[in-house]
């Protein structure tokens, strides 16, 4: 199996687009990809498929990304560069209120304007993440004991009620993005044609005061 930081776009060389230009297609290039994978899976999609979708020569994407792999796996590894680096500002010195009703708001604004790569990374989860398993690594893995000690610290500082940081974090986690990864079922079971910015608001509130209040915590204004 290829190694994950192998699959990552590489610097440009020779001839390459540089600066806003090439960030600017790099962000077609992923957009279109996470609709096409979300759509049709990694199997089912093309990389003409997502050239066609962007509006690019199918060169052009290879000036990005050398194969459809490795286009895949970078389209995972952004969604989860946003949903980690959200969550790497919590301290145990933060009023824990405050911090996880933040962190979920932008849990379900992610949702809410990245729903296809939620969905990627979720089919790619349920079918044994074996393109994301160096990144799951021993550092992955530090990380994710780092943040659930901080929710272990405000327990044991009496901040919050006394509960299992590991299944919260998950809790946080699969609630949040039930919104973009099963959102066809939300639309089926409501008659509307899509999710709407209120209906994400008022979900957000909604999941905010039941889990701050399973914590033990009264949620901010």
């Amino acid at each position: 199996m290829t190694t994950f930081d192998a699959l990552l776009p590489q610097t440009p060389t020779d001839g390459k687009p540089t600066g806003r230009i090439r960030q600017k297609n790099e962000e077609l290039i992923l957009s279109a990809a996470a609709e096409e994978f979300a759509r049709h899976g990694y199997k089912g999609t093309s990389m003409n498929a997502i050239a066609l979708r962007a509006g690019l020569p199918k060169a052009n994407l290879h000036y990005y990304f050398t194969n459809k792999l490795g286009l895949y796996v970078e389209v995972m590894r952004h969604i989860l560069e946003l949903w980690d680096n959200a969550f790497d500002h919590l301290t145990v010195e933060d009023d824990p209120a405050v911090a996880l009703a933040d962190y979920i708001r932008t849990k379900m604004d992610f949702s809410r304007k990245q729903p296809q790569a939620s969905k990627i990374f979720a089919m790619e989860v349920i079918s044994g993440c074996e393109c994301l398993s160096a990144h799951f690594n021993e550092d992955y893995r530090e990380w994710f004991r780092g943040r659930a000690a901080v929710l272990q610290g405000w327990g044991d500082a009496g901040k919050m009620d006394p509960i299992d940081p590991m299944h919260l974090i998950f809790l946080i986690w699969s609630s949040t993005q039930h919104y973009a990864d099963f959102s066809d079922q939300i639309r089926r079971i409501t008659g509307q044609r899509r999710i709407t910015k209120d209906d994400f608001e008022r979900g957000t509130e909604t999941l905010i005061r039941v889990i701050l209040k399973g914590c033990g915590l009264t949620p901010p204004r």
